[in-house]
């Protein structure tokens, strides 16, 4: 069992987030987000094949599993990017199957790419306004009538220099998306994210790419989405960063939730160890526990 505690936010136990055995599967106490017989097929190819997934409010939960596991397809079909074969999911007790990416947005659920989307040719500034929703001058007739709209905008405007200064990217507000760094759009995408007020955040490998100097500053943000009231569900493969932040871990591997549980009891758990470094059926690995440590070492470094 783990504590994490987070600038001005409650520890979170893992215990205090199921019920039952923290087994594929568990029931949450809160969930925010679940999903039940999800599957997507590519060719012969099952990618993702999820009996029941339960996600807990109010806490950060890493999504781990090694490469072709399916975390990536499944962020897409939670997120109205992709269609399943099968399956439906609720966000906050409302159905989120079949409902197109725009809507899910709009309901609170926000998530970030592995590779950055934001838009090269526009400004800083107008990438975090595009981000936020209900805006007025959307509408053709209205957008031709300055007096309804221009109050809201400079209220977006505000309220987009704030995240970016938060963000340490203030100053490059109007400069094009195109000349920052990895991690400046990395953390332009996260900030852009914050404009619509999300209760769900989720973040496909965030910290992929990014300047080690730029990593600490990018796991505070993610501890702060916490201590600001919203659930965090992340896709990682650093298990030092997981342990670090992480209240809850779910594993993948082949398209199926493995394993969950507390970040520390997960690393142990055998299933994990296949899904890392393969099945070791043909060989007999409790007489040689030298090798034993020495997968345990290497799935800590991998993960």
């Amino acid at each position: 069992m783990s504590t994490n505690t987070v600038p001005n936010g409650k520890p979170v136990k893992s215990t205090d987030l199921h019920i039952g055995a923290a087994e594929p599967g568990c029931k949450k106490r809160d969930p925010i987000l679940v999903a039940e017989g999800v599957s997507r097929t590519f060719g012969g190819l099952k990618a993702v094949d999820v009996d029941h997934l339960e996600i807990p409010r109010g806490a950060i939960t890493a999504l781990i599993g090694p490469n072709g596991a399916g975390k990536t397809t499944l962020f897409n079909l939670l997120t109205g990017f992709d269609k399943p074969d099968t399956g439906s999911w609720t966000f906050e007790g409302k159905s989120l199957a079949g409902m197109p990416a725009y809507r899910v947005a709009r309901m609170g659920q926000i998530r970030t790419f592995q590779l950055t989307k934001a838009l090269s040719l526009l400004t800083v500034m107008d990438n975090m306004k595009l981000g936020a929703k209900g805006q007025i001058g959307e509408n053709l007739f209205r957008a031709l009538l300055p007096f309804l709209w221009r109050k809201q905008e400079e209220e977006n405007e505000a309220k987009a220099l704030d995240l970016l200064a938060r963000f340490k990217l203030d100053e490059k507000k109007d400069d094009y998306a195109a000349s920052l760094s990895g991690g400046q759009r990395k953390l332009l995408e996260m900030a852009r994210a914050l404009m619509s007020d999300p209760t769900l955040v989720m973040l496909d490998e965030p910290m992929a790419g990014v300047n080690p100097a730029l990593t600490q500053s990018l796991l505070d943000h993610i501890l702060n989405l916490k201590a600001e009231g919203m659930t965090v569900l992340f896709v990682e493969h650093d298990m030092q960063m997981v342990r670090h932040i992480a209240d809850w871990v779910v594993v993948m591997a082949e398209g199926r939730v493995v394993a969950e549980g507390d970040p520390h009891e997960v690393m142990k758990n055998q299933a994990v160890i296949d899904a890392y470094l393969g099945q070791h059926h043909d060989e007999d690995l409790g007489a040689d526990t030298e090798h034993v440590e020495a997968i345990k070492e290497l799935l800590d470094d991998k993960l």
